[in-house]
């Protein structure tokens, strides 16, 4: 028998999923497992399935990000990006439609090549999945700004010769904050509208990075996602000082 769907159910599933952007921006990994182990609960409500599962995938995805960012073991991180990519795609198999999942999946995809980067032809077949999952978000949802985040990543390690280099992917982080304005926002919704402060981040990081590092435009942008996300672990306590770090280096000529 399914469970039921009702307004207290889906208020209590949302204050989960508000949990665990809170954990994931705090960098409390061991947060996220327990949240990911709470919804799975809720997984065989018909109409929230794929959703569930898409949170349960999130969760397990930051738990890899934040893992990376802490020097977690490699095989922590090995098996929280192989969880993740096993719920974006139950999600993605539940309703096809589910872009977000996709978008997902194929992050992970391309966190998982980069663990094994010695491993070409395991890489290969990696990078080849997430790139059809997310040229299939591409076709019906090209503006999405989590996709335009995924793909700057991305774009940032191709090479300009076949498309990408690291203005592409300062130009696709800037396009994804333009489309946030044009997201809706409910008080109840488990609609991903995540991203304004992961894409300032991202152009934090870019800035920082770049071939030409601008250490000010990189201040700018990070001082702005500390403003959404005060507490944001990465932000505050690893980017940030690298940044102001930079900032005390004479600008070479």
């Amino acid at each position: 028998m399914k469970n039921i769907e009702t307004p207290k159910v889906a208020q209590h599933i949302f204050e989960i999923v508000k949990d665990i952007r809170q954990s994931d921006y705090e960098g409390n990994r061991n947060a996220l497992r327990n949240q990911f182990k709470v919804l799975v609960h809720f997984s065989d409500i018909e109409p929230l399935a794929s959703k569930i599962y898409y949170w349960r995938g999130f969760a397990m995805w930051r738990i890899a990000v934040n893992g990376f960012n802490d020097s977690a073991d490699f095989h922590e991180l090995d098996e929280s990006i192989r969880m993740a990519i096993k719920e974006f795609d139950t999600a993605t198999l539940t309703d096809f439609k589910n872009t977000e999942a996709k978008i997902g999946g194929g992050a992970c995809r391309g966190l998982l090549a980069y663990l094994h980067r010695e491993k070409v032809p395991f890489v290969q077949e990696l990078v080849q999945s997430a790139r059809t999952l997310l040229q299939e978000v591409e076709l019906v949802s090209p503006e999405n700004p989590r996709l335009l985040w995924v793909l700057g990543s991305l774009y940032w390690n191709t090479s300009l010769e076949y498309g990408g280099g690291q203005d592409k992917a300062i130009e696709q982080y800037k396009e994804g904050l333009d489309n946030l304005n044009l997201e809706g926002n409910t008080v109840v919704s488990l609609e991903p509208t995540w991203g304004k402060p992961e894409l300032l981040m991202s152009l934090a990081w870019s800035y920082l990075n770049h071939v030409s590092p601008d250490p000010i435009k990189a201040e700018r942008y990070a001082m702005a996602a500390l403003k959404l996300v005060p507490d944001w672990h990465y932000m505050r306590d690893i980017l940030l000082p690298q940044i102001l770090e930079a900032k005390k280096k004479p600008v070479s000529s």
